[in-house]
């Protein structure tokens, strides 16, 4: 089992936490659509990816024919 030795101080294991802090999001906007989304990612609102249509929206589903 370890044991400290001696006590550490709050100033030393706050500065050891100091990098321990989650940075904000950066988001950028769509190019197609305009809503924010993630750099690098597909867009959520439209499927975009760099001008290019990667996902296709479905923008209806009936769910009553689908169960039947």
């Amino acid at each position: 089992m370890a044991v400290q030795q001696n006590k550490v101080s709050k100033s030393r294991r706050n500065n050891r936490r100091s990098h321990d802090s989650l940075t904000a999001a950066n988001p950028n906007e769509c190019t197609n659509c305009g809503e924010l989304k993630r750099p690098h990612h597909v867009c959520s609102a439209c499927g975009h990816y760099a001008d290019k249509e990667v996902v296709a929206q479905n923008d209806e589903i009936d769910l009553d024919e689908d169960a039947a």
